[in-house]
């Protein structure tokens, strides 16, 4: 992304907020592991979406009067030799400059006295922060201890939520993300048919997990979207599995859930195949099953569509075809086999953060995610997608990963073996 994607996102939220107001958005801090070890750092991505800069302790300030114009200031950490030679080089001015197209820089130090005078010179009326929180339990971020002081310090500033905002925003995919992300799955396809053909009964989770991780390695530093998820067997049953101590033994279903990510944008991507490269009976049918179900739902989403009805699309028809198959006996029992939804966006975020739209349109991109786990045959897996919204229709954005049994086994055929 260049300086102008960035500085676009920030001008359409200016454009949302009211006259008299002030901006306040922060990067994060890092979270302690131990001693003097952090857990690696992950910029907040509403920051990163509006400014491109990717770091800890960054602050944006604007200020929009009532005239409607807007100034804005970027507070980077100073250049400190010690500290970098042992952490590693903080951003820059001229580099802030590049990046996001900010003009103003200024240092973290002189934030508080920044704001201070903004918020007490009678100009300004409203503050926005991003509040997001997930679970009420969640902790604290710089956006949340800071609106603990607003009360006290400054309890004449009206307090808005700019996630609310920056869901709007976030929403509909701009071109260069959709290519962002078209990249993105091109990773993705060839860490999973690295997999399948590597794929061979005896192989630990683990040894999975490093032919992806090699695969993702080629293309840059950024590698997974999220933790990974690959699992064989019984451990395919536990939807969140990041234990990778399991081995597939001959007739098991290996399940992943992967992504890659390119210009920060990322993909969500799960397939399943068995690991000895021929599917069972079994195994086929509930592919099949699942694999129509997914054809189906591309088949028809489309602009107008009730976003709900994708999720509720999902669970109907793969009833259906589970019923014709003689598995379900009523479709309100599939909660049986399908243990999670079937729909959710995907961007800067594989969970992406945004506005729950009421209907389809383009420019979305989100998930058609069919799951069978069916716990009496042992077999649990789930065929993954990700879905963009045309003007007409939709597309298939990971069809480039091998997704029918043909292609799956074809795949799987012309591998090497190469783990031992």
């Amino acid at each position: 992304m260049d300086s102008s994607y960035f500085k676009g996102n920030r001008q359409r939220l200016y454009e949302m907020l009211e006259d008299n107001s002030l901006l306040v958005l922060f990067s994060g801090r890092e979270v302690r592991k131990t001693n003097d070890e952090f857990y690696p750092f992950y910029t907040q991505r509403s920051f990163l979406y509006l400014t491109g800069l990717d770091g800890p302790e960054l602050i944006l300030l604007a200020a929009k009067d009532a005239a409607g114009s807007v100034s804005e200031k970027i507070f980077l950490q100073p250049a400190d030799p010690m500290i970098e030679r042992w952490n590693g080089r903080r951003i820059k001015a001229d580099e802030a400059v590049a990046i996001g197209g900010l003009d103003a820089v200024d240092y973290v130090a002189n934030f508080n006295t920044t704001l201070h005078r903004m918020a007490t010179s009678g100009r300004y009326a409203h503050i926005y922060l991003d509040l997001f929180r997930q679970d009420p339990a969640d902790r604290d971020t710089p956006a949340h201890l800071l609106l603990q002081r607003l009360g006290s310090d400054y309890p004449y500033l009206q307090v808005k939520n700019a996630d609310a905002l920056i869901r709007k925003l976030r929403l509909i995919k701009q071109p260069c993300e959709i290519e962002a992300i078209r990249h993105a799955e091109r990773i993705t396809a060839e860490g999973i048919t690295a997999m399948m053909r590597g794929s061979k009964p005896g192989m630990y989770e683990y040894q999975y997990k490093a032919l992806w991780d090699f695969a993702l390695a080629q293309h840059g530093p950024q590698g997974s979207a999220f933790p990974s998820i690959i699992s064989a067997g019984q451990n395919n049953f536990c939807i969140h599995y990041h234990g990778y101590t399991g081995q597939a033994k001959d007739g098991d279903m290996v399940l992943n859930d992967v992504g890659a990510w390119w210009d920060n944008l990322m993909t969500d991507v799960s397939r399943g195949w068995p690991c000895n490269g021929k599917f069972s009976p079994r195994q086929k049918l509930l592919y099949e099953c699942a694999l129509a179900t997914s054809n189906h739902m591309f088949e028809t989403i489309r602009p107008g569509m009730k976003m709900a009805d994708v999720d509720g699309g999902i669970r109907a028809y793969n009833a259906q075809c589970l019923m014709d198959a003689g598995v379900l006996d009523k479709a309100e029992h599939i909660g049986k086999y399908m243990w999670h939804g079937g729909a959710h966006h995907v961007g800067y975020d594989v969970h992406d953060v945004v506005e729950t739209p009421e209907l389809v349109a383009p420019g979305m991109v989100f998930c058609v995610d069919v799951g069978i786990y069916h716990e009496e045959w042992g077999i649990g897996f789930r065929l993954e997608d990700n879905c963009l919204v045309t003007e007409n229709g939709c597309e298939n954005l990971s069809i480039c990963t091998p997704r029918t049994i043909q292609q799956i086994e074809d795949t799987m055929r012309s591998g090497v073996h190469a783990v031992s």
